[in-house]
């Protein structure tokens, strides 16, 4: 399995104008039958925000009108690679909307809208911590940062570290509008199911600025002589089966930089990135490692057979040597960190979503 290899996937938070939120249930055998609207990203998808759209129209048949990003969950699980899960806020649906649902009866039986006490008791554990942080944190708190449901970095401000999940039911007694008839078999197994599903890669990257709020950038070693020089944040991929973005964001701080005493810092940005070459999308994580000073800059020691230099920029200066996507996630990440708390900012291809 390749190491980098990483599954996205995209789910709606629906409320209605009660406080409950809409949950379903598949219309086949399944250990967990209760799920939030959504699935698996698919290539034609330029981003999640596409697929949560592209999954309610299939499932439900209606469009929905998606807000922000609630969150964005790094999902571990020993029998599968780990999945970038996001999930989006969702305007109610007025009462067309709600007359229009249609289910796609191969993949959904029911649905039902539950308050968030059952929607948490209903939905398999790491998928009821995720929603149920969702629904307890501010909104102005989001996107949460999550690892397996729990809250990370600035998530954590809000929520506690660790809450009970309450016993699991499964929605068992919760009428489900739709009917309930008799399931059948899923239609393959979890092993051919998960090995069909396409892969995207992640790459966590760091922002150090000074006290004059110049940019640290490092330039990487060409792989061909007339390779033009390739400026960019530090950092590089995550090894997707077995590290999570911010311990991926530490060791890269330590390789390129040499510095093992920087903590890795708020989450400012997330951005889809669609190469267009037919080549895997690039999730980048860009967290904020704070303000570097005369000595942390004397400490940086070089990976010679991969960064060739390192420099600090003004944001100005910065755009002459960065691509243009790149200095899009910068500027939008150095305006994040202006701005007092909340999550990160949700990006595609550098620009705002």
């Amino acid at each position: 399995m390749d190491g980098r290899g990483l599954l996205a996937a995209a789910g709606v938070l629906i409320p209605d104008g009660q406080g409950r939120i809409m949950l379903v249930r598949v219309s086949y055998q399944a250990k967990h039958p209760i799920e939030i609207p959504g699935g698996g990203w698919e290539p034609p998808d330029a981003s999640p925000r596409v697929t949560a759209v592209r999954e309610i129209e299939e499932e439900l048949g209606i469009t929905p009108r998606l807000g922000p990003i609630a969150c964005l969950d790094w999902s571990r699980d020993r029998f599968r690679p780990p999945i970038a899960a996001f999930l989006y806020w969702a305007e109610p649906l007025t009462p067309a909307e709600l007359a229009g649902v249609r289910l796609e009866a191969e993949e959904l039986s029911s649905y039902a809208f539950l308050t968030p006490e059952q929607v948490a008791s209903a939905l398999p554990p790491l998928l009821s911590r995720r929603v149920t942080a969702c629904l307890r944190a501010p909104r102005a708190a989001g996107p949460l940062e999550l690892e397996d449901g729990r809250p990370v970095g600035h998530s954590a401000e809000h929520l506690p570290a660790d809450p009970p999940v309450p016993p699991y039911t499964a929605a068992e007694g919760v009428p489900l509008t739709g009917g309930d008839r008799p399931a059948p078999p899923p239609p393959m197994d979890r092993e051919t199911y998960i090995a069909s599903r396409p892969r995207i890669r992640a790459k966590a990257r760091t922002l150090y600025t000074d006290r004059a709020g110049r940019v640290l950038l490092v330039r990487l070693r060409p792989l061909l002589r007339d390779e033009p020089p390739y400026w960019t944040v530090p950092g590089g991929s995550i090894e997707a089966d077995r590290e999570l973005p911010r311990e991926a964001a530490a060791r890269e701080t330590l390789e390129e930089l040499g510095w093992s005493h920087r903590p890795t810092g708020r989450l400012l940005a997330l951005d889809w990135t669609a190469p267009g070459d037919g080549s895997r999308p690039v999730l980048v994580y860009l967290f904020d490692g704070g303000e570097v000073g005369p000595a942390d800059l004397a400490a940086i020691r070089l990976p010679a057979d991969e960064l060739e230099e390192w420099r600090m920029f003004t944001p100005d200066e910065a755009r002459t040597v960065l691509s243009p996507q790149g200095h899009r996630r910068l500027t939008a990440a150095l305006a994040t960190r202006g701005a007092p708390g909340g999550g990160p900012v949700e990006l595609h291809d550098g620009f705002p979503a």
